[in-house]
């Protein structure tokens, strides 16, 4: 039986090389090739056309999820398996928008990595389940608000942002210091915008100050 081909994508090399040593114990699975960002990521698979590709979301040059779409449109048989250390609802649902076939926490266990892998493979979708306690929770949200209030709306990313953006911190600052891609920063500040329906930076530092978020 032929083994289910990964390629390992994570911007660390100590990471990498863990998850390389933990995949070759598993009997049907195998390392193929790693690489270290999306855009070599993109390079790899249209070299190797691995089936399964275990990638990290928050990585420099281009972001994983970006990659995903990437590979989606331009490989559609390959599987996409995100890898993150983050589990809050915003990561999940941008990695399921992005159309990935799985999500995993880097805290999970060695037999969970290889059980998603082998879901995804078979054309299944993975979740951890703290991801999937948090997409249950978000569309929960979403059916029943608990107010009329666009701060409520917010998610917990996008409260983040919103605090670091009044605090003059520009977009490449805040990914920074939430250790996300510029885009992904760029997109959350977008998000709240249009949900709190302001137009500009003064705009949301007079929100800000108006809801005790931050003080002047």
């Amino acid at each position: 039986m032929p083994k289910i081909r990964v390629l390992v994508v994570d911007d660390h090399t100590l990471l990498r090389d863990g998850i390389t040593a933990l995949l070759d114990l598993v009997p049907d699975i195998e390392v193929v090739g790693e690489a270290s960002n999306g855009k070599e990521a993109l390079e790899r698979v249209k070299e190797l056309r691995p089936d399964v590709v275990l990638m990290d979301i928050e990585m420099p040059v281009m972001d994983g999820l970006e990659a995903a779409r990437k590979i989606r449109a331009r490989f559609p048989a390959i599987k996409v398996l995100t890898l993150s250390q983050y589990d809050d609802s915003t990561h999940v649902l941008d990695a399921v928008e992005a159309g990935v076939q799985g999500f995993m926490t880097k805290t999970a266990a060695s037999a969970e990595l290889a059980a998603s892998i082998r879901s995804v493979y078979r054309g299944d979708s993975y979740l951890s389940p703290t991801a999937a306690r948090q997409l249950v929770g978000e569309f929960q949200r979403a059916e029943h608000p608990r107010s009329d209030d666009p701060y409520d709306q917010l998610t917990t990313r996008e409260k983040e942002v919103l605090r670091l953006i009044a605090e003059g911190k520009t977009t490449q600052q805040i990914a920074d210091i939430l250790v996300i891609s510029l885009k992904t920063a760029e997109g959350h500040r977008t998000n709240l915008m249009a949900k709190l329906g302001v137009h500009d930076r003064i705009e949301l530092v007079k929100f800000a100050v108006r809801r005790g978020i931050i003080s002047i």
